[in-house]
């Protein structure tokens, strides 16, 4: 199946009946969860590709990096890159990412009592967040959590009040920060810290925003409340190892905690490693067009909650320029291209010395009709977000692979799906 920006709403994991039984590894278990993913918030009704929300994404998108280059100055005293530039006195955001697109969600529980929540599972952000008890209209739909309703909730007697946005389109998110018993897959963190919201800014609304709140699944250094995010969690209190993987096939799909399931990935990994633990980034050996070497050494973020590729704009104009592809015009400061829907080029990723096929570089049409169909790798300076020219490579990439987080050895592998 293709995945396009026009993709509706699918229920990745297959059923109880169906899924891989847990998998003893050492004297841990790993065990498979089920996800889904929203409906794709990048098209209009007649399934044309929407040039404002993808405008919003992309913004979107560098705001959380921008904030996660904060959190890790301020956590380690240090810049992310010897030649990151970074405006100071305008205040950096809560690691939440408003107007996300192909967010991919599951359940979790919190207390004790256990809870139910849905949460985002982001491989761009650290700290889980979620709506509080008397958070008002702004978290109406979600399930709310109330502290006072967990016999293992503990405040940290710190706060939180962060903007996105500016100007007239500014919105707020505020809370509390409080530790306590987090459920996922059938493991047990006591002593988890999450951010309690008693304000979602707009852009969490239930009708944008499908899951109850986030799970950040990047490092440490990029935590905004400076804790230790879930999976890590969980591995120092020896309930799994430190890794999980994701298939995120629209066909079928499923987050595996604590190692990967073999059932859904043919061969072996080809594993890069991250250069700094902070971001999932790691170097893409090279970019090959039609059987051509185009890019070498091309430095990746690897995020499950970004939708599209974003790419530095000289690679994807240089890209363009290698295959035939059409500037479309827009006033957004991002570049973008057009092929013939029916002969998009044959484009692949190296990693670990292995090529991977970017199946979903087709993202559909540009107007209803049309034969002209816009690619999902854009180009956009990335530089104020990653510190560096990195590409943020997102959904429409990892679709077509199966992709396996390791972090106690701070490496990522890529494998290809099995049939």
């Amino acid at each position: 199946m293709r995945f396009t920006l026009a993709t509706s709403i699918v229920a990745l994991a297959v059923s109880a009946v169906a899924s891989p039984q847990p998998v003893q590894v050492g004297r841990r278990i790993s065990q498979a969860i089920p996800i889904n993913k929203r409906e794709s918030s990048l098209v209009n009704a007649d399934k044309t590709v929407d040039l404002g929300a993808i405008h919003s994404h992309v913004t979107s998108t560098k705001a959380k990096f921008r904030r996660g280059l904060h959190n890790f100055k301020q956590n380690t005293r240090s810049k992310y890159r010897s030649n990151e530039t970074q405006k100071r006195g305008n205040g950096v955001p809560l690691s939440l990412n408003a107007n996300e697109d192909l967010l991919w969600y599951g359940n979790i529980s919190v207390g004790t009592p256990a809870k139910s929540f849905t949460v985002a599972f982001d491989t761009g952000s650290s700290d889980l967040i979620l709506p509080k008890k008397g958070c008002g209209s702004s978290c109406d739909g979600h399930t709310l959590y109330d502290p006072t309703s967990s016999l293992t909730a503990q405040d940290v007697g710190k706060s939180f009040n962060e903007r996105y946005g500016s100007g007239s389109e500014a919105s707020y998110s505020s809370g509390n920060i409080y530790t306590d018993t987090v459920s996922i897959a059938g493991f047990t963190a006591t002593c988890q810290t999450l951010g309690a919201a008693t304000k979602y800014s707009s852009g969490f609304e239930a009708s944008s925003f499908p899951a109850d709140g986030l799970m950040g699944m990047a490092f440490e250094s990029f935590s905004k409340f400076n804790a230790s995010p879930v999976v890590q969690t969980l591995a120092s209190e020896g309930e799994v190892d430190q890794v999980f993987s994701f298939m995120l096939s629209p066909s079928g799909g499923e987050l595996y905690i604590g190692g990967s399931n073999p059932a859904l990935y043919t061969g072996d990994f080809s594993y890069t490693h991250v250069t700094k633990p902070a971001y999932w980034q790691v170097t893409m050996d090279n970019v090959i067009v039609n059987n051509q070497t185009i890019l070498r050494n091309v430095d990746s973020i690897i995020d499950t909650g970004t939708a599209l590729v974003l790419g530095y704009p000289p690679d994807v104009s240089k890209l363009a320029n290698a295959t035939g592809g059409t500037p479309w015009p827009n006033n957004d400061a991002m570049d973008m291209y057009t092929y013939p829907c029916a002969s998009f080029p044959n484009m692949s990723f190296t990693f670990g010395g292995t090529p991977f096929l970017f199946s979903s570089l087709n993202g559909g049409p540009v107007s209803n009709g049309s034969s002209e169909c816009l690619s999902s790798l854009v180009g956009v300076d990335t530089s104020s977000a990653s510190g560096s020219h990195a590409w943020i490579v997102g959904a429409y990439f990892l679709t077509g692979v199966y992709t396996t987080f390791d972090l106690g050895k701070a490496r990522v592998g890529f494998a290809q799906l099995a049939a």
